[in-house]
């Protein structure tokens, strides 16, 4: 992969080193990574147990420090996902500094204003991300105030001199999420406010910008994206390197910028992308049933990545 320098002029020397990696190894080998929503990261346990190694790349969830969740009355499952992922920061930056592996960051954003149970779905929500883009909104204050909020935890790896592949307003694509459902131009305006909010207002400076839609219309465009990576969740298992889906990613967003499965249900073929050389830089397994238990991955088929030599773990770069 072509090298890259990362789109923040004033990027720390790690972060430009991890983007220097990511195109290093984009094409020759692929990055293990596993999102892990729990504080005792139950899935790298599981994959240790399992396969003998460990993922070089982990994923942390954000959305117990979006400052509008709900209270008490919101269902079990809303509430248990906000205690399990109470403290992942904690946790992120210390498996950093124990390990020094790569550190991606959802955030499942509660929206600013409003809301019931899971207000990061559209449906429980009607706040309105177009309201944003226009000054002197309550949405956009709110937006803002939520910005500052989440800017204090981004700032904690940097003060640890860790980068992070920051991976905001993801599956722009779909309409799921309150911050596409007015579709993708209006999410990359976010996006746009954003990056230029906490780069030049907060100088976040350890951060790669993770751009994760595969409309062209939505691209952000090549001065603001280090990364493009797509989620993809196939209905069952099927040996694949993703080929296809990483030409419509390209098409649709860039060719000069290294690309990643930010998310999948089931992993990829180590042996299939040994002979296609698609240039994944990193793939990352979801949370819970996706990584444990052997509805989505069996044993096997995680032995076969984390076991072959073109598959960078902790373990075997």
């Amino acid at each position: 992969m072509t090298h890259q320098i990362p789109v923040n002029p004033h990027a720390t020397p790690e972060a430009a080193a991890l983007l220097r990696y990511l195109c290093q190894t984009a094409g020759t080998k692929i990055i293990a990574g596993q999102h892990t929503q729990t504080n005792p990261m139950e899935e790298v346990a599981y994959l240790k147990e399992v396969t003998g190694r460990t993922p070089k790349l982990c994923g942390f969830e954000l959305l117990s420090y979006s400052p509008n969740l709900p209270d008490d009355t919101a269902s079990e499952p809303c509430l248990t996902e906000i205690r399990e992922n109470r403290g992942t920061v904690d946790t992120a930056l210390r498996w950093a500094k124990e390990t020094n592996g790569i550190v991606t960051l959802s955030f499942h954003w509660f929206s600013p204003i409003g809301g019931k149970d899971k207000s990061f779905y559209a449906e429980n929500t009607d706040f309105d991300a177009k309201q944003i883009l226009h000054p002197g909104t309550p949405e956009r204050a709110a937006f803002f105030h939520d910005l500052d909020a989440i800017a204090v935890q981004l700032k904690r790896f940097q003060a640890e001199n860790i980068p992070v592949l920051w991976r905001p307003f993801h599956e722009s694509d779909g309409t799921w999420f309150w911050w596409g459902a007015k579709g993708p131009v209006v999410a990359k305006e976010l996006y746009l406010l954003m990056y230029d909010y906490y780069t030049n207002r907060h100088a976040l400076n350890n951060l790669l910008w993770v751009w994760n839609c595969r409309l062209p219309e939505g691209y952000p465009g090549d001065d603001f994206v280090d990364v493009v990576s797509v989620d993809i969740y196939l209905p069952e298992y099927r040996a694949t390197d993703y080929a296809e889906d990483y030409r419509q990613l390209i098409a649709a967003t860039s060719s000069h910028k290294v690309a990643a499965l930010a998310e999948v249900g089931i992993a990829p073929d180590a042996a299939m992308l040994a002979e296609s050389h698609i240039p994944w830089a990193y793939f990352m397994t979801w949370s819970k049933e996706f990584c444990i238990g052997e509805t989505h991955n069996t044993k096997q088929q995680f032995r076969s990545v984390y076991q072959s030599d073109n598959v960078i773990t902790m373990e075997a770069e």
